[in-house]
């Protein structure tokens, strides 16, 4: 008996491609056209821009359960494409922008860049290669998956809102940049600066590396314009005019969430219906980023940005938001999901403005001029390292102490002199502010921190509480039983 042979190769099974096609589909759907259609839509109580990210992780696993199980391709193909796969992404993410690696804490290359430009761009190689032979189909294969994962390193993230990011051309200037380029330093008089607060201490190499970066605190700066006069007790540069002290005196907003804390105005009624009466911009002025609010007192508004290198703490007129004076420490605190600046709100008591900044450097300012009354790097004082996400505490004024929160720890100061009055129990991080309240009326500060539970007890020290006694608060706590937080 003989046998016939042959050189041609034995046929090869078509692949099954309408499940990858349908899921790819489904991801653009999900991904892309829910957030734009829908943008106010939630499912199951999830907003759609949520969804949509979801979406595009789920599609991106379905595409590689397709080719893995049910679409006929030769099993070598199936495993050397998500072995490729494996190697582009592990190649290609250090070479994307710092924000996309260090964003949603190191994983948005992972689980929100690549799962849906490397699936669409498989998909879409699958499709077209089908009828291609051996050599130009894989040349084909690793095309598609560079561009799946290299199309992110033109990318960079300004930061996350709402668990989306805001995704912008890696070489496109930044917000903060344009307002650098616009901004002119000829008409500010530079005086000798103050002593520079305590050193910053660091924590990890993302918190820190360029551009998310802590720098240790130089001296630091007031601006006022050419001419104006300088107050004694501040030296540096301000800009603008002192406002008067019957003025000053009328506090409206004094800081985080308003006088009591809840971010309620009391005695004002508005209308909420701006479909039907809209409020009128009165004035629009851009600042430096940050997620400082504002507190106002008379016609001064006060707040803090970042600038380049400079933590800004700033006042403007709240009539016609022109700049009155800044207060600049050299530092920067920068991390992907934030962005750059500062965390907390000023606080205004008693014609003084207090700040605390993003790597804890605590400043007491003249609410005239910005003139530096005092200064302390409260991080150092507590021990602490600085935070992922920077330490965000909005300083509460009680009595004659400023109280704030680093990481998780409380920390009291005299309000007039910076001079350290306690420390509270170190414990678990947070990123929580201070809040008075009182409790079986007992005076207390309240604090929410990482790992806290709730309990009644009867503190030995102001670990999470102070209480007065007669007219100043105590330095240990009531022997009344008081709401505590460990």
């Amino acid at each position: 008996m003989t046998m016939n042979q042959t050189d041609e190769p034995t046929s090869r099974k078509p692949l099954r491609l309408w499940p990858g096609v349908t899921a790819a589909l489904l991801l653009i759907l999900v991904r892309f056209v829910l957030p734009v259609a829908a943008p106010q839509a939630q499912l199951f109580g999830v907003d759609a821009q949520l969804v949509a990210v979801i979406g595009g992780l789920v599609g991106g696993v379905a595409v590689v359960a397709w080719w893995l199980f049910f679409s006929r391709a030769p099993w070598s193909e199936r495993l050397s494409a998500i072995g490729l796969m494996i190697v582009a992404i592990v190649a290609t993410r250090p070479l994307t922008h710092i924000s996309i690696q260090n964003g949603m804490m190191g994983l948005m290359f992972l689980i929100y860049a690549v799962p849906t430009t490397l699936s669409l761009a498989f998909v879409g190689w699958a499709v077209v290669s089908r009828r291609l032979s051996e050599g130009p189909r894989r040349v084909a294969l690793v095309v598609a998956i560079l561009i799946g994962c290299g199309v992110w390193t033109l990318a960079r993230t300004n930061g996350i809102l709402g668990g989306v990011a805001d995704l912008e051309w890696r070489w496109t200037p930044t917000a903060e940049e344009v307002l650098l380029a616009q901004e002119s330093g000829a008409d500010l008089q530079p005086v000798a600066p103050s002593a520079a607060p305590a050193e910053v201490k660091r924590e990890t190499a993302a918190t820190v590396a360029e551009p998310a970066k802590v720098e240790p605190a130089a001296p630091v700066e007031t601006e006022r314009p050419v001419g104006s006069a300088t107050s004694e007790a501040a030296p540096g540069r301000v800009e603008g005019l002192a406002m008067s002290e019957r003025r000053l005196a009328r506090v409206e907003w004094p800081g985080f969430r308003g006088p009591e804390r809840d971010g309620v105005v009391r005695g004002v009624r508005i209308t909420t219906d701006w479909s039907a009466s809209a409020p009128d911009e009165i004035w629009r002025r851009p600042i430096g980023p940050g997620w400082s609010s504002f507190a106002v007192s008379g016609d001064l508004l006060y707040t803090q940005e970042q600038r380049g290198d400079d933590e800004i703490v700033a006042s403007y007129r709240v009539s016609t938001g022109e700049p009155v004076w800044r207060h600049r420490d050299a530092v920067r605190f920068w991390e992907s999901n934030g962005g750059a600046g500062p965390r907390g709100t000023p606080s205004v008591s008693n014609g003084r403005v207090y700040t605390v900044g993003a790597t804890g450097i605590l400043n007491a300012l003249d609410a005239r001029n910005g003139a530096v009354l005092w200064s302390r790097n409260a991080a150092t004082d507590t021990n602490k390292t600085v935070p992922d996400w920077g330490i965000a505490s909005s300083p509460l004024v009680f009595d004659d102490v400023v109280i704030v929160a680093v990481a998780g720890q409380l920390a009291a100061y005299d309000s007039a002199t910076g001079a350290q009055r306690w420390l509270g129990e170190p414990g678990g991080g947070g990123y929580s502010s201070p809040h008075l309240a009182t409790i079986d009326g007992v005076p207390q500060v309240l604090l929410l921190r990482e790992g806290a539970r709730s309990a009644w007890r009867r503190p030995t020290a102001p670990c999470c509480g102070i209480t007065r006694r007669g007219s100043r608060p105590s330095a240990s706590c009531s022997r009344r039983w008081s709401r505590a937080t460990s």
